[in-house]
C-alpha cells in the first residue's frame, strides 16, 4: 500500500462527514490560475493555428505548394513558356509525396467597362484543375464546366472584390484587353464570383478556361505557363520542393528549357515569414501562463503546508522521514493540479467548439484576412499542452515542498 498517495487522498477528499477538506480561499484561487491558464493556452495555440492554417490555405489555394517554371522567367505575370508533356506529368505524379499536378497560364490584361477599369491578372486552367479551394470560397454561380468552355462567351470567375469596384455581378459580361503586339481583346462572361477576404490576390486574380488564354499566346495546346504541384504532407513540402528542383534543373522540354521547381514559401517570403513570426506570441503566451499559474499553486502548498503543521510534526513523531511527507504533499499537489486542468480543459475546449461552430467573434478581412476568429483543434498540441503544464506545475512544486524539512515535532504538536 502507497502510504503517502493514501494520506494525500484523505486530505484532498476529507473524512466521511467531508471534514479537514483542502477548501481554503487560497486553494480555490491556485485551483482556478491553473483552470484559467490552461484555458487561455488551449485557446491560444488554437487561434495561433487556426489562423495561420487558414492564410497558409488560402496562398496555397491560388499558387499550389510547388510551381514548376521557366528557368529564365523574369517576376512578371507573363512566362515564358514551358512544354507539359505526359513524360513529365508521368515523372511528378511517380513521386510519392505528389497528390496532385496542374498545368496553368496566366496573362494580365485590363477589364474595361462603360464607366471603369482595372488591372487584373486572368489564370488560365484546364481540366485536371483541382477546384477543391475555389468551391469552398465560392458565393455565386459555379465553377468553369465544359458547357461553358463550348458556349460563345469565354466563362470567368471573378472575385467579389473586382465585381463591386466594376459594377459587376453574376452573368454580366466585360471586355478585357492585352496589351501586345497586336493589342487583342476578348469578351468574358461572369460564371462564378468568389470572395476568400485576402485582398491581395482577390483583387487580382481572374479564372478562365486555360485554352482561351493560350490561343492568346498562339501557343500550341501542350505549352503552359507553369506547373502546379500538391504535396501530401505540407510538414515535408521543403524536402519535397528541394528534390523537385534538383529534379527538374536536370530536365529539358521539347523546346530545350529547363525547368525551375519553387514552394509557395520561396514566391511569398514575406506571408510565410510573418506567420512564423506568430510563433513567438504563442511562446510568450504559453511561458507567462505557465509561470503565473505556477506561482499561484506554490503559494496554494505553501497554505496547505503551514494548515498541516501539526500533521507533519506527529508524522514525524512517529517516524517518517521528510522524503515521505514531501512525497505527500506532492501527490496532493497532483490532485490540485489535475482538478484545474480539467476545469480548464472544459473551460478551453468549450469556448473554442462555440467559437469554431458560431463564430461569435468577428474579425475585420480587410485588416485580418479572414470574417471570424479563426479555430484549429490539433489533438496532438492538446496533449502536449497538458502533458507540458503538469510536468513545469509538479517541477515548480519540488521546491516548496522542502519547507517539510524545516517543521520539528516538538514546536508544532504543542500548539495543537
Amino acid at each position: 500500500m502507497n502510504t503517502e498517495l493514501f494520506i494525500a487522498r484523505r486530505i484532498y477528499k476529507g473524512d466521511r462527514d467531508n471534514n479537514k477538506r483542502v477548501s481554503s480561499p487560497a486553494i480555490k484561487i491556485a485551483i482556478a490560475g491553473i483552470a484559467l491558464g490552461l484555458a487561455v493556452m488551449i485557446v491560444a495555440v488554437c487561434i495561433i493555428i487556426g489562423f495561420k492554417k487558414q492564410i497558409r490555405d488560402k496562398v496555397v489555394g491560388f499558387g499550389a505548394h510547388i510551381q514548376i517554371t521557366n528557368f529564365d522567367n523574369n517576376i512578371s505575370y507573363e512566362h515564358a513558356p514551358i512544354v507539359f508533356s505526359d513524360t513529365l506529368r508521368t515523372i511528378l505524379e511517380s513521386d510519392p509525396a505528389v497528390q496532385h499536378v496542374q498545368g496553368f497560364v496566366t496573362k494580365p490584361g485590363i477589364i474595361k467597362t462603360d464607366t471603369d477599369f482595372q488591372g487584373i491578372v486572368l489564370k488560365g486552367v484546364g481540366e485536371d484543375y483541382d477546384w477543391t479551394f475555389f468551391k469552398k470560397n465560392l458565393l455565386e454561380g459555379d465553377i468553369i464546366s465544359s458547357e461553358d468552355t463550348s458556349s460563345n462567351a469565354n466563362p470567368a470567375i471573378v472575385s467579389k472584390s473586382i465585381a463591386d469596384k466594376l459594377n459587376l455581378k453574376l452573368g454580366d459580361r466585360f471586355v478585357t484587353y492585352f496589351v501586345q503586339d497586336p493589342v487583342r481583346a476578348r469578351r468574358f462572361e461572369i460564371v462564378g464570383v468568389y470572395s476568400t477576404n485576402f485582398e491581395d490576390y482577390d483583387k487580382l486574380y481572374v479564372i478562365t478556361d486555360q485554352k482561351i488564354l493560350s490561343r492568346l499566346n498562339d501557343w500550341d495546346g501542350d505549352m503552359v505557363s507553369g506547373i502546379e504541384v500538391l504535396v501530401k504532407d505540407y510538414d515535408r513540402l521543403d524536402e519535397t520542393a528541394q528534390r523537385l528542383f534538383f529534379d527538374m534543373s536536370s530536365y529539358k522540354d521539347r523546346l530545350g528549357n529547363s525547368l525551375y521547381a519553387r514552394s509557395i514559401k520561396d514566391i511569398n517570403p514575406m506571408i510565410f515569414n510573418w506567420l512564423s513570426l506568430l510563433d513567438m506570441n504563442v511562446w510568450v503566451i504559453l511561458i507567462l501562463m505557465v509561470v503565473v499559474s505556477g506561482f499561484t499553486m506554490i503559494s496554494g502548498l505553501l497554505i496547505i503546508i503551514l494548515e498541516r503543521t501539526n500533521m507533519i510534526g506527529i508524522l514525524k513523531a512517529m517516524g517518517t522521514t521528510n522524503f515521505s511527507i514531501r512525497k505527500v504533499f506532492l501527490y496532493l499537489s497532483v490532485f490540485l493540479i489535475g482538478q484545474g486542468m480539467l476545469w480548464g480543459n472544459i473551460v478551453g475546449l468549450t469556448i473554442c467548439l462555440l467559437q469554431s461552430k458560431f463564430q461569435i467573434l468577428k474579425l475585420d478581412p480587410a485588416t485580418y484576412y479572414l470574417t471570424s476568429v479563426p479555430i484549429e483543434l490539433n489533438v496532438l498540441y492538446l496533449i502536449l499542452l497538458n502533458l507540458g503544464t503538469l510536468l513545469v506545475s509538479l517541477l515548480m512544486m519540488i521546491g516548496p515542498s522542502y519547507l517539510v524539512a524545516k517543521i520539528t515535532p516538538a514546536k508544532s504538536i504543542q500548539f495543537e
